[in-house]
């Protein structure tokens, strides 16, 4: 028992250090799973006297009024006998207390430090350790007392915020309420038992203590209220008698105390019944015997819910990418690594691995031939347009046969339209490459972890495109000057075959520059430059594959990788600076990990070992 608290106690600290309690998260906090004791109760009810009690030492603030107005998660350790008794502060961790009475100041200051020094209260928690030979393994919750009217000094929604933040503790299924209420007054109107029943209607985690039972009227008692009978819970009331104000002040030990104590129900012939189950030391063995229980039960679902969150923590580490090296050569490979894997996801885009690559085809398949079919060839072999330029090859002297110098012009004019099309060809597929470019990046999860790099490689993969789109368009370019530049004679030889379909060969060489003769060589140009078309339709995209599309593939980052070996240690720490929120996120995570997969090792221990 004593390991399975304590073990709890251990995982309750590490969480709160962590700050692991109430983060915003699809699974329940680690703490929130873990059972505890929450002492409720009204003011001046008894509360501080009771912890003290349970602990055996004088080291909570007193006063008039609300004295607690922060939560206190109190954790008790049993250290081996002989041990010197000693608190710890978790908001002081390097610092042990041996002297009680300034335990009680830094309780006292700490709660000033978060309210001033007014009446006013906190839901911000305080955590004390405190090690003692003399206590069993606990935890226990000192709430605020609760009210029912605010004094001065105080808000007037006092009484109900007191309440929320009970009433957030209580309402937990995990949580022990430890109800404290004084025998000196009337049961119904009990604040402690109010708020319990409504939390835990069937008292099923409700433990019930009487204070003040010294105090009573003479010739009453609580002897009804103590068998259950006027209130009654699963488990069995218990009554304490603390220290009065007088041995406060006198300093009586807790040891005295509980000896008095003792001897008080021992010695009441209306409580020598009960003597056996009541007391502050037995209250806090059976606290501790049911804390066990409550462990034990609930261990199943811990081990669930830190399963669920190892894997959660795993997997966002994981989105959040792995902390960088510190040597030159371990960043330089890390860049290497980050690049080469934005480089596959480019390349699966293109290879139809991931979506987009075909909107590459679809350049060629629909966007180039509807823009060459758009090209107005009328226009350039229109009657007008075909008499002029035929007069003007011919120059001083008419052409004797075939207007030769003519249909070249005319060939000449019509082809160099086609590098409009070529043109926004390549430019189109250099936009898909691009936004391929700014996917790769996107789906990259290691360049989301490093800003400074992610801007570098989508510079140097847009620079080494528009490289690559001058080269493609060079090329293509000259595809459709060689078709200018070169006619294809055979097409030609085909003509005067066909010379009587369209006029008669014997009319003069003055008739030829009649409507019907030059309608002929308008069709003919027309009929060779549509055969140009059809071959530089295919010719077009093989070009621009090969130049852009094969090339990105096979060399986008080359020349980063070339300039990244020159780069400066200071410039290339540079490149892996990643945003502080990150690494602190990073780091704050990998402590949450290492502390679930602790508790996770420890508790299947405990678990397997019963």
């Amino acid at each position: 028992m004593e390991n399975l608290i304590s073990l709890v106690n251990k995982i309750q600290r590490a969480c709160t250090a962590l700050g692991d309690h109430g983060e915003a998260s699809a699974l329940p906090t680690l703490w929130d799973s873990l059972p505890a004791i929450a002492v409720v109760g009204g003011q001046s009810s008894g509360k501080s006297s009771v912890l003290e009690s349970i602990v055996g030492k004088d080291f909570l603030p007193r006063g008039s009024g609300i004295v607690t107005r922060r939560p206190l998660v109190l954790q008790l350790h049993k250290i081996d006998e002989g041990g010197r008794d000693y608190a710890e502060f978790l908001h002081l961790p390097r610092k042990r207390f041996t002297d009680f009475a300034a335990v009680r100041k830094e309780i006292q200051d700490e709660t000033d430090r978060e309210t001033g020094r007014t009446k006013q209260i906190s839901s911000v928690p305080i955590h004390l350790s405190i090690y003692s030979p003399n206590v069993v393994n606990l935890t226990l919750i000192d709430l605020p007392g609760l009210t029912k009217v605010a004094v001065e000094g105080q808000p007037d929604s006092i009484v109900q915020d007191i309440e929320n933040m009970v009433r957030s503790y209580i309402e937990k299924p995990n949580c022990i309420i430890l109800a404290i209420t004084p025998a000196n007054q009337d049961l119904a109107t009990s604040d402690a038992i109010k708020i319990s029943r409504e939390v835990d209607p069937t008292g099923e985690r409700t433990f019930g203590v009487l204070t003040k039972i010294d105090l009573m009227d003479k010739g009453t008692d609580a002897v009804e209220m103590l068998e259950g009978r006027a209130y009654r819970l699963k488990y069995p009331w218990i009554g304490v008698v603390n220290r009065s104000q007088a041995d406060i002040n006198k300093n009586v030990d807790m040891i005295a105390a509980r000896r008095r104590e003792r001897e008080y129900f021992s010695n009441t012939p209306e409580y020598k019944h009960l003597a056996h189950r009541m007391g502050s030391e037995h209250l806090a063995k059976m606290l501790s015997k049911q804390l066990e229980v409550v462990i034990k039960s609930k261990i199943p679902g811990i081990q669930s819910l830190i399963s669920k969150t190892i894997a959660e923590l795993e997997a966002e580490l994981s989105r959040l990418g792995k902390p960088i090296a510190s040597d030159d050569g371990g960043k330089l490979y890390a860049i290497m690594e980050i690049c080469r894997s934005f480089d596959q996801i480019f390349k699966d885009h293109l290879d139809g691995v991931r979506p987009g690559g075909d909107k590459i085809y679809n350049v060629f398949d629909n966007q180039l031939p509807a823009a060459l079919k758009r090209l107005q060839f009328d226009k350039q072999l229109s009657m007008e347009n075909i008499r002029k330029l035929i007069t003007e090859a011919d120059g001083y002297q008419p052409h004797l046969i075939a207007p030769e110098q003519g249909y070249r012009r005319l060939i000449e004019s019509s082809l160099i339209t086609i590098r409009g099309p070529a043109e926004a060809a390549v430019d189109a597929v250099h936009s898909l490459l691009k936004d391929l470019v700014h996917k790769a990046i996107s789906e990259t999860l290691d360049l989301k972890q490093y800003p400074g790099l992610r801007v570098e490689v989508g510079n140097a993969a847009i620079d080494s495109l528009e490289k690559m789109r001058e080269e493609s368009k060079r090329a293509t370019l000259q595809l459709v000057d060689m078709e200018c530049g070169y006619l294809t004679v055979d097409y030609f030889r085909k003509l005067p075959q066909d010379v009587d379909k369209g006029g008669n060969p014997t009319h003069s060489i003055f008739d030829r520059y009649n409507d019907s003769y030059l309608r002929r060589i308008g069709t003919n140009v027309l009929s060779y430059v549509t055969m140009v078309c059809a071959t530089l339709r295919h010719s077009i995209p093989k070009s621009i594959v090969y130049c852009q599309v094969r090339e990105a593939k096979r060399s986008l980052l080359d020349h980063f990788f070339t300039e990244l070996g020159k780069i400066e240690p200071k410039r290339l720490s540079s490149l892996l600076n990643e945003d502080p929120a990150i690494m602190e996120r990073r780091s704050a995570l990998a402590k949450r990990l290492e502390l679930y997969r602790s508790a996770q090792a420890e508790i299947d221990a405990v678990a397997w070992s019963k």
